[in-house]
């Protein structure tokens, strides 16, 4: 209780000092070359944990589109976990840099595959193309909605042929074009996720083949949800949103690390995410920690709300969770009186 409470103070301290240094010039690069990237990746990772609960390719949390739209742009840092749903909020925060971590090997390389999708792509039905191994209907265009993209494709005929030329040009372009030292572990995870997604098509959701009555929104209906306004609001809503995600693919600036947000002691990979970002003299904006806390032991509880205490979160920063959002010194306050 009492190290909880001196972190919250120290992020209080933090911020302080961080308002007062917002003169400093943020270090953190325009780009990483490929060996910084892979390098960064290396360093900032722990060993690979499990989780069993499902594969998680595809988030299910439906509830997003309201938490974008009270989001703005905020440069700095971002750091999320799990699958595509960091793309949105990535897309509405607009940070320089990205780093996504999550406990499982096999998330760092759906995101290794996801880099090679948004390079390749020239826009939202490129990428969806590749993405479910379909041919692009005829007439559809960059400049239709996301509901007539899924309409077209929910229809759209697989194609052996497109999934065996995409999974070539992702293996190229990661182990070729960017040179990055990708494991058979590695490659076989991204074969398999991209012939799931061919398998599925864009009906796939979070728990697969599994028979459960619950809420399970497919990759469409994420992909498609609106706001209270009407508005779409994942990252394939608009070519604006899908640009900018593919702009920091293309320059190494979204980071896959593993680690666990539960991590017990200070080498963690969100404390050393934290220490990486600190170092460049900036700030982080926003943490999606998505359901993660309902899956550790009070133990990894309470090391999870330490790591959030240690990082250098800007005075206004958000943590969003599967229902909503909130200040992240609402959830340290919050952390404070869980482990009382």
């Amino acid at each position: 209780m009492r190290h909880l409470t001196s972190a919250l103070l120290a992020v209080a301290l933090c911020s302080v000092t961080l308002v007062g240094a917002a003169c400093r010039r943020s270090t953190i690069p325009a780009a990483l070359n490929d060996h910084e990237f892979w390098s960064l990746i290396e360093a900032l990772s722990e060993p690979a944990g499990t989780f069993t609960h499902s594969a998680n390719l595809v988030s299910n949390e439906p509830h997003f589109p309201e938490v974008v739209r009270r989001l703005t742009p905020s440069r700095g840092a971002y750091i999320g976990v799990g699958p595509e749903q960091n793309f949105t909020y990535v897309a509405a925060l607009r940070p320089a840099i990205a780093f996504i971590i999550d406990i499982r090997r096999e998330n760092l390389s759906l995101h290794l595959l996801y880099k090679a999708l948004f390079e390749m792509s020239a826009d939202r039905v490129d990428f969806v193309s590749r993405l479910f191994s379909r041919p692009t209907p005829r007439g559809l265009t960059a400049a239709a909605s996301v509901d007539e993209i899924f309409d077209q494709f929910e229809h759209a005929p697989i194609s052996p042929q497109h999934y065996d030329r995409t999974l070539a040009l992702v293996r190229d372009r990661l182990m070729v074009t960017h040179k990055l030292p990708v494991s058979q572990e590695d490659l076989y995870w991204i074969e398999h996720v991209l012939k799931t997604f061919y398998t599925d098509g864009p009906r796939i959701d979070y728990y697969g083949s599994r028979s459960l009555e619950t809420v399970r929104p497919s990759y469409r209906q994420l992909m498609t949800a609106k706001d209270f306004d009407g508005r779409s609001r994942s990252f394939l809503g608009s070519e604006g949103s899908f640009a900018f995600v593919k702009d920091l693919q293309s320059r190494n600036m979204i980071v896959p690390v593993v680690g666990d947000f539960g991590a017990v002691g200070t080498n963690g990979a969100m404390r050393r995410v934290g220490e990486y970002v600190r170092a460049h003299h900036d700030r982080i904006h926003a943490v999606y920690g998505s359901n993660v806390a309902v899956y550790l032991t009070n133990q990894q509880a309470f090391a999870f709300c330490e790591n959030l205490g240690t990082l250098p979160a800007a005075s206004r920063a958000w943590f969003i969770d599967g229902v909503g959002m909130r200040s992240l010194d609402s959830r340290l306050r919050a952390c404070v009186a869980e482990t009382k």
